[in-house]
């Protein structure tokens, strides 16, 4: 049992003689026992940060043979090539014949979002409506937080269809050209 003493002597010496006096005792119990109630109450009660995870749809492995590519139309597709030093290079159409050649941009709101704002204006208009498919290669040249940033600019500007997949030679060629497979 928890109990609160207290000293009602004044701490003097001398003077007159009395007879000490207790202090009253204050029982600590109940409120222990209140305090124990409200952190339990405030502790199931309070809602943590949830973690926020972006939502890829990714394809069934078993599903898919290796031999598997799948054709995209040129005019309706995209190409970022994730390369090092925090840099993109990006192609429109084929690499074989390009609708746009390989360029290389930054992340963020100067650099490849610009280019992706501008790709959903644009392709509509060249495929007869369809909207913009973004093909993402990381090179093994890259980081993971590239991989993260450019899903970020994904969802930042609205593209509906988006694929990962792998790098091919004739890509990591263009990205050793422009100085981003160190």
């Amino acid at each position: 049992m928890a109990e609160l003493n207290q000293d009602s002597g004044k701490g003097k010496k001398g003077g007159k003689v009395r007879a000490k006096k207790n202090g009253g005792k204050v029982d600590l119990t109940a409120m222990v026992d209140l305090a124990f109630l409200l952190i339990t109450f405030f502790m199931l009660t309070t809602s943590l940060n949830k973690p926020q995870a972006m939502d890829v749809a990714m394809p069934d492995k078993n599903k898919m043979d290796a031999n598997d590519n799948l054709e995209i139309a040129d005019n309706r597709s995209i190409t970022l090539l994730l390369g090092s030093d925090n840099k993109i290079s990006w192609y429109y159409g084929q690499l074989a014949k390009p609708i746009y050649p390989p360029t290389t941009v930054a992340y963020g709101k100067e650099g490849i979002r610009q280019v992706l704002l501008k790709m959903q204006k644009e392709v509509p208009a060249r495929s007869g409506g369809k909207d913009l498919i973004v093909v993402i290669r990381p090179s093994e040249k890259s980081v993971q937080r590239n991989l993260v940033d450019i899903l970020d600019e994904m969802k930042i500007v609205d593209v509906k269809r988006y694929m990962i997949s792998k790098i091919n030679n004739d890509e990591i060629e263009v990205l050793k050209g422009e100085g981003l497979f160190n």
